[in-house]
């Protein structure tokens, strides 16, 4: 009888070249996160039809377009425990019914301004699942030597071309059939959900740290064909890892704190500025003088950016074998160039200063995502990855809110321009004070589906 071989499942993950199933699974990845995106940017454009009819202060549109974040920072938390305990599968299906169905209810019971708030709430619950999880899906999967770029490609082209559809939709289908327009296109993330329940299989690294060998096998087979046979009569190294009953303490316990608390900060830095931008920009450019159609439009023109910059970021990050350089600069850059709105408001500069933001802010947001996900170990890395997105939510929240108050004090786009800047410039910092942490470097070189 000939011996079996021994295989390393993380070896075999990592080593795999691209297949016909990496590319399917990339794809779902990339339709679930269309979705998220595209329905976390709506309420920017539902803003400028409801403000009057609803009689709603700067500060109320604000908390109009935060309300759905609320929904995801709860979301955020809680999907890590379940998908670290239950399996990614179906915590992403029952995120996505979540968020479906409440898409379709929003046109017909969000007529008030509390009623929208309510619904975008519970529809902010299913969004704090599919980003965070998408990420964390996709980086298991991923091969080594392609980590960033196939998670962009995956997961931050679906949210950036979603968030950009929600821009299309905007400037042409509101004007004649009012804000509600978006959401009737939303919930045809229905059907989507469906074909997800006979297609999407378990996440491997889930399956080898139940120890399910058949499952493994059987996936290998797909995602590495031209091994097939040697998975079959294979025993697996699978590295079954003990559930952890407190996973968020594990984040905070000393061989993590200072890599999670430095992660937190620049989130939640982030995404105040990626939020308090995306929710305003269009109200605001109509206040500087731009047309109804281009002030949408540079909503759009931010999700573009944010996509080929989150590309470029994640290429020289996989180049450099380190993404805390890339992402400094990243944010750095984007900070100055919101800061450059402040002296200026003249078209080219409105335009360039959008777009870099986008670009650079954005764009580095889907590399610490990433990042995030290389720096846990695979029984909690789901949960890593949902309470950095959890955090940073709690940025996104106040980004729309203070950047209305702001603006409704100080009469006008200054101080909300400068405090973004600032968040942006702070983020570089913080992620910058880790390089003197060597381990954080090991860890990043010794994750199984990343090294950037």
């Amino acid at each position: 009888m000939t011996a079996s071989t021994s295989v390393d499942v993380n070896n075999e993950l990592a080593e795999a070249r691209v297949s016909p199933l990496h590319i399917q699974l990339g794809l779902i990845m990339a339709l679930l996160t269309f979705f998220d995106g595209y329905d976390t940017f709506n309420p920017a454009y539902v803003i400028h039809f409801v403000m009057g009819p609803w009689g709603l202060a700067k500060g109320q549109a604000g908390l109009l377009v935060s309300s759905g974040l609320v929904g995801f920072l709860i979301g955020a938390a809680a999907h890590g425990i379940i998908a670290d305990r239950y399996g990614r599968r179906v915590t992403l299906l029952g995120g996505l019914w979540i968020t479906s169905a409440f898409t379709l209810a929003t046109p017909i019971v969000g007529d008030s301004f509390v009623s929208f708030c309510a619904v975008r709430v519970l529809t902010g619950l299913g969004l704090g699942v599919l980003l965070p999880l998408a990420t964390t899906y996709i980086n298991e999967l991923a091969p080594r030597r392609l980590a960033n770029t196939f998670s962009l490609w995956g997961v931050a082209l679906g949210w950036a071309a979603g968030g950009t559809f929600a821009g299309i939709v905007g400037v042409f289908l509101t004007p004649i059939y009012g804000w509600q327009v978006l959401y009737w296109i939303g919930a045809l993330s229905i059907p989507l959900t469906i074909v997800l329940h006979f297609i999407l299989p378990e996440s491997v690294k889930f399956l080898a740290a139940r120890g399910r060998t058949d499952e493994i096998k059987t996936l290998l087979s797909r995602l590495r064909p031209e091994r097939a046979a040697v998975y079959a009569n294979a025993s697996l190294d699978v590295q079954a890892a003990t559930v952890r009953k407190n996973s968020i303490a594990v984040l905070l316990a000393p061989d993590y704190r200072r890599k999670t608390l430095t992660i937190w900060t620049a989130a939640f830095l982030s995404l105040f500025c990626i939020f308090g931008l995306t929710g305003w920009i269009p109200t605001v450019m109509m206040q500087r003088g731009e047309t109804f159609a281009a002030s949408f439009g540079f909503g759009a023109l931010m999700q573009v950016m944010s996509f080929l910059g989150g590309l470029t970021c994640g290429h020289l990050a996989d180049r450099r074998g380190t993404s805390r350089g890339v992402l400094s600069t990243w944010w750095a850059i984007g900070g100055l160039a919101v800061l450059a709105l402040i002296p200026f408001n003249i078209q080219i500069v409105n335009f360039v200063s959008v777009a870099a933001a986008g670009f650079f802010v954005i764009g580095a947001q889907f590399v610490l995502n990433n990042f995030t996900a290389a720096s846990y170990e695979t029984n909690v890395r789901a949960t890593g990855v949902g309470m950095m997105l959890s955090v940073g939510r709690v940025g996104a929240i106040l980004g729309p809110f203070v950047a209305g108050e702001l603006q409704q004090i100080f009469q006008g786009p200054t101080a909300m321009f400068l405090a973004i800047g600032a968040a942006a410039l702070v983020a570089a910092t913080a992620i910058a004070s880790l390089a003197a942490d060597r381990r954080i470097a090991l860890d990043l070189l010794e994750a199984s589906a990343l090294h950037g």
